[in-house]
């Protein structure tokens, strides 16, 4: 299915330089970086009440081609099931396209790859193996280059714009670190949808064919669209529901903490938020992408997850906030983010007991 050699050869030829810097500087930016992530530890813990052992996860912080390969590392490990039944598949109904298709998609894969490599701020992955098998894996990027390249480009003050990026990636760690089946949870949900993959050649023409004509329609009526969610069957519609909400969820909350560090430990915080939520918005032809690729889609659903979790806690409370990470049962659903209220009433009936 992917050329994983070809995508990394693609995304390592397509990839934008990084901002001019020195080598000194560049160490330095490395150095503060570290030390930033490790003091974002003790924020997140007293705003959260969240408990998680710090050598859980590594910190790295890399620069492009090294997120490329480590998100190359993820993916190969992720659709490594689909991958064997999609290459077995093509060898029996079509050689020629089992040779040449698997490099198709690897280029595609490196272009894609190389175009998110110089946006992403910082990544948690939580599929990272652990050191051995009762350890719960994950690490820690922050990508150096494109941290650099957005605080100049906001012209905001760069040791509180790198603070209030590690207080975000660093949430993600303590997330999966203090809520150990949730790891667990998020792999058996993308193996779900690898499992239902649908390999008969002429339903995914079908698929593609029916994508291409929804796209055309929603471009010409300047209308929302995502070419992820139309090559998803309705049963994996469903599971990328859940994958969703609890992305929005995961995503949300660590926004919640971000800005919930007041002026006292990041002076420039407001601004900060104010310039950055602007740039999110992009700008031409890089917006264009943007809707494409669902990311416009994704940063309104993480804006979701932030109002769920602040509503919430309006309510209840960190601690009653909190109860999210009991169990993928106490989760909210794709509609309880959209609505507060309906999660409300299922994990906290006290609520409504007590206006009655």
């Amino acid at each position: 299915m992917v050329d994983w050699t070809v995508a990394l050869n693609t995304a390592t030829k397509l990839v934008k330089p990084g901002p001019e810097i020195s080598r000194d500087g560049a160490a330095a930016v490395v150095a503060e970086l570290r030390s930033f992530a490790a003091r974002a530890e003790a924020y997140v813990r007293e705003v959260t009440g969240m408990e998680a052992d710090s050598g859980t996860a590594p910190v790295l912080v890399v620069d492009r081609p090294r997120w490329i390969q480590a998100n190359l590392d993820g993916f190969r490990q992720i659709l490594g099931p689909l991958n064997a039944k999609m290459i077995e598949r093509m060898k029996q109904s079509n050689p020629t396209v089992a040779a040449i298709g698997p490099r198709i998609t690897g280029v595609e894969v490196g272009a894609l790859l190389s175009y998110l490599s110089s946006k992403v701020l910082g990544q948690f992955d939580p599929f990272y193996p652990g050191a051995d098998s009762t350890a719960p894996g994950g690490r820690l990027l922050l990508v150096a280059p494109n941290i650099v390249s957005i605080e100049r480009e906001l012209d905001v003050e760069p040791a509180d714009f790198r603070l209030w990026v590690c207080l975000h990636e660093e949430t993600h760690r303590v997330q999966f670190a203090a809520v150990p089946w949730l790891r667990g949870y998020l792999n058996g949900q993308i193996a779900q949808i690898v499992d239902s993959a649908e390999l008969d050649p002429a339903i995914v023409a079908q698929m593609l064919r029916d994508a291409l004509r929804r796209v055309i329609e929603a471009v010409t009526q300047n209308q929302e669209v995502s070419i992820i969610d139309l090559v998803q069957t309705p049963a994996q519609r469903q599971i990328v529901d859940r994958v969703t909400a609890v992305m929005s969820l995961l995503e949300g909350h660590a926004d919640v903490v971000m800005d919930g560090v007041g002026p006292e430990v990041i002076p420039t915080v407001e601004t900060i938020r104010a310039k950055f939520t602007v740039r999110r918005q992009g700008q031409g032809f890089d917006k264009i992408i943007r809707k494409l690729l669902g990311l416009d889609a994704k940063m309104r659903q993480y804006r979701d997850g932030a109002t769920f979790c602040r509503a919430v806690m309006a309510e209840v409370g960190m601690s009653g906030l909190n109860k999210v990470w009991t169990s993928p049962e106490t989760l909210p659903t794709a509609a309880e983010i959209t609505n507060p209220r309906l999660w409300l009433t299922r994990m906290h009936p006290e609520l409504t007991t007590g206006s009655s």
